[in-house]
């Protein structure tokens, strides 16, 4: 783990952007399509922390972007070429625009000023998708990951953002995915070789700084 000092230098709140990753109704919620990655993303904590890392970053001016991941009713532009998004069509709860599905799930406040970014295809909240045109803007050298799943979409973005140059932090504690062993060695042989690992409390530290 980094120490404050160093942390809190990733952490300055005009070059630092916290990302929510699938935070939606449809996935975590309590009629999720995905009912044991919803329940291992509250019984562990996850969104809850998630949640606290979003209201302070509101108090201390970090910018805040919610990835939604949804499809059109008639499919048009999804992907279909991997088992995943065929199984996803088989859901009984489907994650279409417009519906409850796609909504930031509570305890998770989107504020006016966030950004939510929302993708028809693929496996990644930043390739193929506005965000990072949405960060180079803002200025933000360092990104928060936050979110599910630590299977497929959470390595994505990781991985995405530093390939595309930014510093990427990930709160262990504000992610999650299925079986609940897998996040803890997913992060520590794979996502610790290419990001800075915390914990919340740490990050609500330096998000809850004086400001100079």
């Amino acid at each position: 783990m980094p120490s404050y000092e160093q942390l809190s230098e990733l952490l300055d709140p005009a070059a630092t952007v916290l990302l929510t990753v699938e935070c939606q109704q449809g996935v975590v919620g309590p009629d999720s399509a995905l009912p044991e990655l919803a329940q291992e993303a509250r019984s562990s904590g996850a969104l809850a922390h998630v949640a606290q890392l979003v209201a302070a970053a509101h108090e201390s001016g970090v910018q805040v972007i919610h990835a939604i991941a949804e499809r059109r009713p008639d499919g048009r532009g999804a992907n279909r070429n991997a088992r995943l998004f065929r199984a996803a069509e088989r859901l009984p709860v489907r994650q279409l625009s417009g519906t409850t599905a796609v909504r930031v799930a509570a305890p998770i406040e989107v504020a006016d000023e966030d950004f939510v970014v929302r993708r028809l295809h693929g496996l990644s909240p930043i390739a193929g998708t506005e965000v990072d045109a949405l960060l180079r803007n803002l200025g933000c050298r360092t990104l928060v990951v936050t979110g599910v799943s630590a299977n497929v979409a959470v390595p994505n973005a990781v991985f995405d953002a530093v390939n595309r140059g930014y510093t990427v932090v990930v709160p262990a504690d504000a992610i999650a995915g299925v079986p609940s062993d897998y996040t803890p060695a997913m992060i520590r042989n794979t996502l610790a070789l290419v990001a800075t690992i915390t914990a919340t409390d740490d990050v609500l530290a330096c998000f809850k700084r004086p400001r100079r």
